[in-house]
C-alpha cells in the first residue's frame, strides 16, 4: 500500500534498452556484468538485475557481501561477484550461497582457508592505478600466485577498475591499460583454463569497445545514466534514463510582499506570490542544497524557494494550481526534462551521488515490471 503522494519511478524497458544499445558497440564475444551494488545506484537492486539479465547480462556485481546476499534471498541465481573487501571470516558463506568475492592479500587467503569447506570462486584484484584496492607489481602477483594455488580457491577471474576513463584526456587510461597487460602476464602463464579478464567500466565500454576483455561491467550507463559530461557529448548511442521522480502539490497560498519563507528566512517574497508546499524534503534525498533549483509543473520550471525541510519544501508558482498536481522533481513533463546530470550539476556533484541519496522513504514504482 503506497500512502506518499511522492514515488520514484523506474523504467525497467529502458533498462533493459539501454544493455542491448551497449551490446551493438561491443564484440560478440564480451559478456556483461549488471553492477547493481548500492541497491542498484538508487533503483532497487533486486528488480533492477532481473531486467538485467533478461537483457542478456550473465553475471552481476555487488560491493558487499550484504547485497550479494540480498540477491540470493530474492531467488535470484545467476553468478554473483563481491567486488568490495570481504572479511575472510565470513567466505564460509560467501561459498555456501555460491557468491564470488575478490582477493588481493596473502593474509587474507590464509584466514579464508579456515571457514572454507569445499572450493570458494574468487577473482583477484589488480590496482593499476586507481589506489584502492589491488595487486600493484609482478612480484606481488607472483607471490599471491602461489598462496592462492590451493584446492580451497578456484580463481576464476582476474580485474581491475580505471580511475579515468571518462575524459578527454585518455592518457592514464591508456597508462592502466599497459599496467593491467603487464600484471597479468603471470596470472596467463600459470592459468591455461578459461578465466575471465575484465576491466572495462561503463565509460571504457561506451568509449573503448574493441579494448574489452572478456567481460564489462556495466554500471551507471546501463540506468540511463552518463559516467560523464564528456562520454555524454561523444557517446556512440543515447542513453534512456530509467528514473523519474515526481510529488504532488499538497497546499497552494497566497502570501503579499515581505512575507518569509522556511527556517533561516532565506526567502522573501518580493510581491504577491503563489507558493506551493511539496511533501517532499532532505530525509527523501532532497538535499538543502537544492534551494534555487527548479521543478516542474505542467511543462514550466518553478523555483525551489526558502530552505528544503527534512519533509516538504516550497516552490515559487506562476499561478494558483489545483491540489493534487503533479511536481517533477526529475524526468520529462511535457516538452521540458529535468535530467539527473543537471540535477548534480547544481548540487556540485555527480549524478551517481544524486539517485543513490535518494532514501526509502520513497515509493519505488516499476513500470513494465511484470516482463521483469
Amino acid at each position: 500500500m503506497q500512502y506518499r503522494n511522492a514515488q520514484v519511478m523506474i523504467d525497467l524497458d529502458a533498462i533493459k534498452q539501454n544493455i542491448a544499445m551497449l551490446k551493438t558497440q561491443l564484440p560478440k564475444e564480451t559478456t556483461i556484468f549488471a553492477v547493481v551494488k548500492a541497491d542498484g545506484y538508487g533503483h532497487g537492486s533486486v528488480e533492477v538485475a532481473k531486467a538485467a539479465l533478461q537483457a542478456g547480462a550473465s553475471m552481476l556485481c555487488v560491493a558487499i557481501l550484504e547485497e550479494a546476499v540480498t540477491l540470493r534471498e530474492a531467488g535470484i541465481k545467476a553468478p554473483i561477484l563481491v567486488m568490495g573487501y570481504t572479511d575472510p571470516a565470513f567466505s564460509g558463506e560467501a561459498e555456501s550461497l555460491d557468491i564470488q568475492l575478490t582477493a588481493f592479500q596473502l593474509d587474507w587467503l590464509e584466514e579464508a582457508k579456515r571457514h572454507i569447506s569445499n572450493q570458494l570462486n574468487l577473482h583477484i584484484k589488480l590496482d593499476t592505478g586507481m589506489g584502492r584496492l589491488g595487486l600493484r607489481t609482478v612480484e606481488d602477483v607472483a607471490m599471491f600466485l602461489e598462496t592462492v594455488d590451493d584446492p580451497l580457491f578456484n580463481v576464476v577471474g582476474i580485474f581491475t577498475h580505471f580511475a579515468k576513463a571518462d575524459a578527454a584526456d585518455d592518457s592514464y587510461y591508456l597508462y592502466q591499460e599497459a599496467h593491467y597487460k603487464e600484471l597479468i602476464q603471470p596470472i596467463k602463464q600459470r592459468y591455461k583454463q578459461s578465466i575471465l579478464y575484465h576491466t572495462g567500466n561503463s565509460a571504457a565500454s561506451m568509449r573503448f569497445p574493441a579494448d574489452m576483455y572478456d567481460a564489462v561491467r556495466v554500471g551507471i550507463s546501463m540506468y540511463g545514466l552518463y559516467p560523464s559530461i564528456y562520454v555524454r557529448d561523444h557517446s556512440p548511442f543515447e542513453l534512456i534514463p530509467a528514473l523519474s521522480l515526481t510529488t504532488q502539490l499538497v497546499h497552494v497560498k497566497q502570501l503579499p510582499q515581505g512575507e518569509k519563507i522556511s527556517y533561516g528566512l532565506t526567502y522573501e517574497t518580493e510581491t504577491d506570490e503563489w507558493i506551493g508546499t511539496l511533501p517532499i524534503g532532505y530525509g527523501d534525498g532532497i538535499q538543502r542544497r537544492f534551494q534555487h533549483f527548479e521543478v516542474l509543473v505542467e511543462g514550466k520550471r518553478m523555483p525551489i524557494v526558502g530552505r528544503v525541510c527534512m519533509d516538504q519544501c516550497m516552490v515559487k508558482l506562476d499561478k494558483a494550481y489545483p491540489i493534487g498536481t503533479m511536481v517533477t522533481f526529475i524526468g520529462k513533463d511535457q516538452t521540458e526534462k529535468i535530467t539527473l546530470e543537471e540535477v548534480a550539476e547544481h548540487l556540485g556533484t555527480i549524478n551517481y551521488e544524486v539517485c543513490c541519496l535518494l532514501t526509502s522513504r520513497l515509493p519505488r514504482i516499476y513500470v513494465n515490471e511484470s516482463t521483469s
